[in-house]
């Protein structure tokens, strides 16, 4: 399993982060995070963060 991430957490790297449930399933919502800021909260309690799509930097 990827590394997931709870909110207040630092994001790692820039990119789309998709919402995983309590129970590990996805919800199909993502947030855009950028590398250094804390990750946003979650709509409800137990919830976590995984980087599904990298931003591509030149």
């Amino acid at each position: 399993m990827s590394k997931t991430f709870k909110p207040g957490q630092e994001a790692p790297r820039s990119g789309q982060y998709e919402i995983i449930g309590p129970r590990g399933g996805h919800t199909g919502s993502e947030r855009t995070v950028t590398r250094g800021e804390p990750m946003p909260p979650t709509p409800k309690s137990g919830m976590s963060y995984k980087l599904v799509d990298p931003t591509k930097h030149k």
